[in-house]
């Protein structure tokens, strides 16, 4: 078993029988008392951010995790189909499971974390940055370059976002998936 010596980024551990991530962590040593780690864990089945402080030493049980990645294959009602890149399993998650499932097309590969014992999917994120084409905007003004201001646009996928106003229907455009947000037009 481990002990708070051994907590960083990014470990999975079971608190109060449940999968939880280490999201950032602090060793305090105050003048009177004993040391502590005061951290900041998200729970991996509601997503749910607490901050939770251990005594020094105390013991954490440490789970062990796999990444796979999978591809996405298509919606079905409330359900995404995926399957995995080396030996074509299938599983399906629901829609709610993925973070920003909005951006989410055809083809593009899903980040899958598994409890290793268990096998049981925790949760699933896409990649940083997507390549989405523009389905519906208002038309784009030559010129419109200069100004920091943007207009709605609807993406391949139905996702809303805002783009700049030289951006028309047809276009590619590349999105932070964490933020939603527009980073540069693509060129063809």
């Amino acid at each position: 078993m481990a002990t708070t010596a051994d907590i960083r980024n990014g470990l999975c551990i079971n608190h109060n029988g449940e999968p939880w991530k280490i999201e950032s962590f602090q060793h305090v040593k105050p003048g009177k008392g004993p040391a502590f780690v005061r951290t900041k864990i998200r729970n991996l089945n509601t997503g749910r951010l607490l901050d939770n402080t251990f005594t020094s030493g105390f013991k954490i049980d440490i789970i062990r995790i796999e990444n796979r990645k999978y591809q996405f294959l298509y919606f079905e009602g409330n359900d995404c189909h995926l399957m995995n890149n080396d030996d074509y399993e299938q599983i399906m998650l629901a829609k709610d499971f993925i973070d920003n499932v909005q951006f989410l097309k055809e083809g593009e590969n899903v980040e899958v974390l598994f409890h290793a014992d268990e096998g049981m999917p925790l949760s699933a994120t896409l990649p940083s940055h997507v390549e989405l084409e523009i389905a519906h905007t208002e038309p784009g003004m030559k010129g419109n370059t200069a100004t920091n201001t943007f207009k709605p646009a609807t993406t391949e996928t139905g996702a809303s976002i805002n783009v700049p106003l030289f951006i028309n229907e047809g276009d590619k455009i590349k999105i932070d998936t964490e933020k939603g947000s527009y980073i540069e037009r693509v060129k063809q």
